[in-house]
């Protein structure tokens, strides 16, 4: 195994169970380091295992370059990969071999830990043939929110990743705030470029439920809205936890159905959004699903087998998870409302 390829895969591990983030960084800083160092450097280094004089490599992950260099599977990773195998998560697997991409996570750009590439080859690395770059819109400050003129910008990279990485297709997208009155929290022509906007509530949580009921019901009939993105807002843990909004989800998930907008099954272990009562409700009111990770680090992308998981519990069909069809269908769906059966 090569050394820059035990590193980051140690990284990817650990962001998967959500280890702490100097560790992540430290292994991946370490990728970094020995990534820029001239070929013969690297070399002369190897001859001699020194690697710890370097700035950025620590002794646990110089141990990690001496072993592989020596052909061998570092011990670290061996550790990582024998608790990954012995903890698997129970289901899921016929769905997540049916998924094609991911509607939601994000970059640095945002309040992501890792560059827009560095997304996309994880995406790809785990099988899916696209996915959906989701940073935040403006309002949400604390997430370093893009403005319309920093979305512009990354249309422009987008653009220039798909022409490098073809035939992977990075669709472009948003998580777009839902303000207080349902409105949308980015400029609605910028919004009409996009591939697939998921909209999602993150201010003013505890409106009364007629209020929240309202609030998404407009949010989720608006022509430009795509996906409703963890429709409860709960937290189940970590830093906080946050107790469910309160609205009228057999009103909400009936105007999903009849805009043609999907749900989002959130499966990020801090959210897991929405419950399974909600989930069977949204079966039975007819509407689509997209199954999305959430991530905001490569390693994070892996956890869509938790919504895989669920969406088999509720026995919601394959054909109704947009994250199953193709690139094309997506957004033949996002554009016309036509799902796969009329698509050409």
């Amino acid at each position: 195994m090569e050394p820059i390829e035990a590193l980051e895969r140690i990284a990817f591990l650990l962001e998967r169970e959500l280890a702490p983030t100097y560790r992540v960084r430290a292994f991946r800083r370490a990728a970094e380091v020995l990534a820029a160092l001239p070929p013969r450097e690297r070399e002369r280094r190897a001859r001699t295992g020194q690697f710890t004089d370097l700035k950025g490599v620590g002794e646990s992950t110089g141990k990690v370059i001496t072993e592989a260099l020596a052909g061998r599977v570092p011990g670290y990773l061996a550790r990582l990969e024998e608790q990954a195998a012995a903890s698997p998560v129970a289901g899921g697997q016929v769905l997540r071999a049916a998924l094609q991409g991911d509607c939601h996570l994000h970059s640095d750009w945002s309040d992501g830990g890792s560059p827009i590439e560095a997304m996309v080859l994880a995406a790809r690395g785990l099988g899916h043939r696209w996915a959906v770059l989701t940073d935040h819109s403006p309002r949400l400050k604390v997430a370093r929110g893009l403005t319309a003129e920093r979305l512009r910008a990354q249309l422009q990279e987008v653009a220039e990743l798909n022409r490098r990485l073809a035939p992977f297709r990075l669709l472009t997208g948003i998580e777009c705030d839902i303000l207080p009155d349902g409105s949308l929290d980015q400029d609605e022509d910028l919004l009409d470029q996009l591939d697939v906007v998921v909209a999602s509530a993150h201010s003013e949580l505890r409106m009364p439920a007629p209020d929240f009921t309202r609030r998404l019901v407009a949010a989720v009939t608006n022509p430009l809205v795509d996906v409703l993105g963890h429709c409860t807002n709960r937290l189940l843990g970590g830093r906080a936890v946050r107790p469910e909004s309160a609205f009228d989800a057999a009103r909400v998930f009936a105007a999903c159905a009849a805009a043609g907008t999907a749900v989002e099954i959130n499966c990020s272990p801090h959210r897991l959004d929405p419950p399974r009562r909600l989930l069977r409700l949204a079966r039975d009111s007819g509407v689509l699903f997209s199954i999305d990770s959430d991530a905001h680090a490569p390693g994070q992308l892996a956890w869509q087998i938790h919504g895989c998981v669920r969406a088999e519990e509720a026995d919601i069909p394959a054909e109704r998870v947009v994250t199953t069809w193709t690139e094309h269908q997506v957004r033949t769906w996002t554009t016309t409302r036509r799902g796969p059966a009329a698509s050409p």
